[in-house]
């Protein structure tokens, strides 16, 4: 009886993982960067936080689950997030980059580094392949936004075109 039972659950839980999606964006470390950039040189898309940070929340529940951004940053690009606040020091391309208690808050000086001193949350970097840092944005972004700007800057189309030409005929694949 038990075992028919595990049977019967077992086959209705096998369409739901047939049909499943990629849930989640896969979020590296930093400090698992290089590792990865040596095996298999990529974009990066680093996204920096903050805990107390309202719009980053709302980008964490709506931006960075939609299906289309999730596969496309997956299959492309290193996804990092980083909290700007990290307190502990962080260890990134040979650099010790430690917390700086400073203001209010304090921040770490790789968030720092990145984002030139500007510490605004969220922010994001989108660096090429050879770590050159393409873009930062600032604040928060839908996916509809955010999707064709990956696509853009991480497939290099920059160099061949401008981004009026390449809106213009963007089909959010």
């Amino acid at each position: 009886m038990i075992k028919k039972l595990l049977l019967i659950l077992f086959i209705a839980a096998l369409p739901a993982n047939i049909w499943a999606q990629e849930e989640d964006i896969s979020w590296i470390d930093i400090q698992d960067l290089e590792a990865a950039m040596e095996k298999e040189p990529r974009p990066v898309l680093i996204d920096f936080y903050t805990d107390w940070c309202g719009w980053c929340k709302r980008m964490d529940k709506t931006t960075f689950i939609d299906s289309r951004l999730i596969a496309y940053l997956n299959k492309n690009f290193y996804s990092v997030k980083f909290n700007g606040e990290e307190k502990q020091t962080v260890r990134y391309r040979g650099k010790d980059f430690k917390f700086i208690a400073q203001g209010r808050r304090g921040y770490n000086e790789l968030a720092a580094g990145f984002l030139r001193g500007k510490m605004s949350y969220p922010s994001l970097v989108i660096m090429d392949a050879d770590y050159g840092i393409l873009q930062t944005f600032k604040g928060y972004r839908k996916a509809d936004e955010l999707l064709p700007i990956v696509q853009f800057l991480g497939e290099g189309l920059y160099t061949s075109q401008t981004w009026d030409e390449f809106i213009k005929d963007w089909e959010g694949e």
